[in-house]
């Protein structure tokens, strides 16, 4: 099972989107088009809410 990690090399805000992609082999730009489309449908504040929290939980992966 994958670990779920900030992304190092793809980010561009905090590296939630982009360690999504990394983790799901998603390319990161459509996680973060899905990501601005559920926040303009959805309303802003509750996800900038959960993007923040996701920021604060997920770690970062460590270099080897």
């Amino acid at each position: 099972m994958k670990k779920l990690y900030l992304a190092r090399k793809d980010k561009k805000i905090f590296g939630v989107c982009g360690g999504f992609g990394e983790t799901y082999d998603i390319d990161p730009t459509t996680v973060r088009i899905v990501t601005v489309f559920l926040c303009l449908t959805t309303g802003i504040i509750p996800l900038l809410a959960t993007y923040f929290i996701a920021w604060i939980i997920m770690p970062k992966k460590r270099s080897v």
